[in-house]
């Protein structure tokens, strides 16, 4: 597996201090909050770094996931497939979605006006990484762990073909492997 990646892009050092400063971020907006947030984690590939954040967070919540997403294989789609829904209502609560990475931005742009539509007191993303020169869409993530390069990401959750997701890093994978 390690023999696949071209190059490690975040250890897994980096991966903890920066988790730590997000999570801070969190925790100072909802600790003392009389809201209850509704933390929404889009599956797959957002399971390990959400584990991950959930064990950093010290504020009351509940937590549902999504299964969205656009892609099939390493391509997006352009369109949105939910396969599998939230069971809490989300209205009058704040949601947070936990997701791996913004790439074109539609799986989470559509996920956002979903909940707002259902009637959410507000929505907000805490990405794990961004791809900003993907974006399709015009969507901010309001927690963004790191900026990425227009790379073939894989590890820490981020999978090609659901491999890869177990690696305790970020790596850029090697193309021969996806081409």
């Amino acid at each position: 597996m390690n023999n696949d990646i071209e190059k490690i892009l975040i250890s897994q050092e980096q991966m903890n201090n920066r988790l730590d400063e997000l999570a801070a971020q969190l925790n100072e907006k909802y600790t003392n909050s009389k809201e209850l947030p509704l933390v929404v984690s889009v599956m797959t590939g957002a399971l390990m770094f959400s584990g991950k954040m959930l064990e950093r967070l010290n504020f009351m919540m509940n937590l549902d996931v999504v299964k969205a997403s656009s892609y099939e294989g390493a391509h997006s789609t352009g369109k949105v497939t939910l396969s599998q829904d939230v069971k809490y209502d989300v209205k009058n609560r704040p949601v947070i979605i936990m997701e791996d990475i913004i790439d074109t931005g539609r799986t989470l742009k559509f996920l956002k006006d979903l909940f707002l539509k259902r009637g959410a007191a507000s929505v907000e993303i805490c990405a794990m990484m961004d791809k900003p020169k993907s974006h399709e869409v015009d969507l901010k993530g309001d927690y963004i762990g790191f900026n990425a390069p227009n790379e073939f990401l894989v590890g820490y959750g981020l999978d090609y073909d659901g491999l890869y997701r177990n690696l305790p890093y970020i790596g850029v994978l090697k193309h021969r492997v996806y081409a």
